[in-house]
């Protein structure tokens, strides 16, 4: 619903534009990727592994993000945004080192940054403050990438995008935390008068130093193996966490149960990338547990609870969430696979772009039914 104050034009939920559009926009980009890559499909913006990495992380991530970060905006404002991005994503498949397709994709991430990064200055705990110097970071990194797509011809350096990842794998850690836990917490008193383990703070700060320390040592072969160590510690916390949680408890609640599980794939995704570095392999294939199995899960949960709060309905009874949660861990898995396995590898990697499409295809469907759903209201 629009919100309205005296003296000020409407404003619009940014989730209520965003959050569809970014379940569509990855619904149809990884399937274009798999065509780019492996079939000759003339599309600049996704031609290389690097450059559809760096299209789902500031492309998709980043209108989630701002979806569920902005607010209430005038509508000018707010549509102001969205063509931005709408010109960066849709130009960019035509003509992706065109100025104008670069200059709307670096002044999205800008304007986001600089409607967000203030907004979390001003918080008087350091672990609630961590969130504007990492969303600005994650801006900086796109506006970065977007430099490199000129420099290198759109032959973006893999690096860059790895250390992308990691900085959301720390973003997701952080907001997935503090989603879960006052649900969890409100659902325990609820149905058990019992106080859930809630934010865990010391966990919280010791996490955040972690998956901080994970990105800056991860490229350099020197500190490769700290950075191994800092990654497999904080998978296992992030799994100690999640036990804290209870979520036995939660069996009856499939919306909180989706979200623990993609907290789960944070940790174990976590633990496949310190092995990775500790025998000195690529980590190309074990982020897609990030970028799929956590991303994927956590952002459909997140999206559509805020969208059926917003309607005063119960995100538990939403009947396709444990689906959703099914297909991206599903997708997730055969990703995890596709290469190892040896022949088959094409035909386990269109089965889990099937997997992922099919469930964003789900979410931007629920989304637009809440999203037209006014607020229940008690009968008299």
């Amino acid at each position: 619903m629009s919100t309205k104050t005296a003296g000020s034009p409407p404003k619009t939920p940014a989730w209520r534009v965003f959050f569809p559009l970014a379940a569509l926009h990855a619904a149809v980009m990884v399937p274009l990727s798999l065509l780019a890559f492996y079939h000759g499909a003339p599309l600049g913006l996704i031609d290389s592994p690097a450059a559809h990495g760096r299209e789902l992380l500031f492309g998709f991530a980043l209108a989630v993000i701002a979806g569920y970060l902005l607010g209430p905006l005038p509508p000018r404002r707010l549509w102001g945004l969205v063509a931005l991005w709408l010109v960066a994503r849709g130009g960019g498949l035509v003509w992706p080192e065109a100025l104008p397709v670069l200059l709307a994709d670096g002044l999205f991430a800008v304007l986001l940054a600089w409607r967000l990064v203030p907004r979390f200055l001003a918080a008087k705990k350091w672990r609630n403050r961590v969130l504007s110097p990492l969303l600005g970071l994650l801006c900086l990194i796109a506006v970065a990438s977007l430099v490199g797509r000129l420099v290198w011809l759109g032959a973006l350096p893999p690096a860059l995008m790895h250390h992308a990842v990691l900085w959301l794998v720390l973003l997701m850690a952080f907001m997935g935390g503090r989603v879960l836990a006052p649900a969890i917490n409100g659902h325990l008193m609820a149905s058990r008068r019992q106080a859930g383990a809630g934010v865990q703070p010391r966990l919280e700060a010791a996490l955040i130093v972690l998956l901080a320390a994970a990105p800056l040592l991860a490229p350099w072969p020197a500190t490769a193996g700290l950075a191994a160590t800092s990654m497999a510690a904080a998978g296992l916390l992030v799994l100690w966490r999640l036990w804290r949680w209870r979520p036995w408890a939660c069996r009856r609640r499939p919306d909180l149960l989706g979200l623990l599980l993609g907290y789960a794939w944070l940790g174990a995704g976590l633990l496949l990338a310190a092995r990775a570095l500790w025998l000195g392999q690529p980590l190309n294939a074990v982020l897609h547990a990030f970028t799929v199995g956590a991303l994927g899960t956590l952002a459909t949960g997140i999206m559509l609870r805020q969208a059926i709060l917003r309607a005063k309905g119960r995100p538990e009874r939403e009947p396709i969430l444990p689906l959703l949660a099914l297909l991206f861990g599903v997708a997730a898995v055969l990703r995890l696979l596709a290469f190892p396995v040896g022949g088959a590898w094409l035909s386990l990697l269109w089965a889990s772009a099937l997997a992922w499409s099919v469930a964003w295809l789900l979410t931007a469907w629920r989304l637009v039914v809440w999203s037209r759903r006014g607020p229940i209201r008690p009968r008299s």
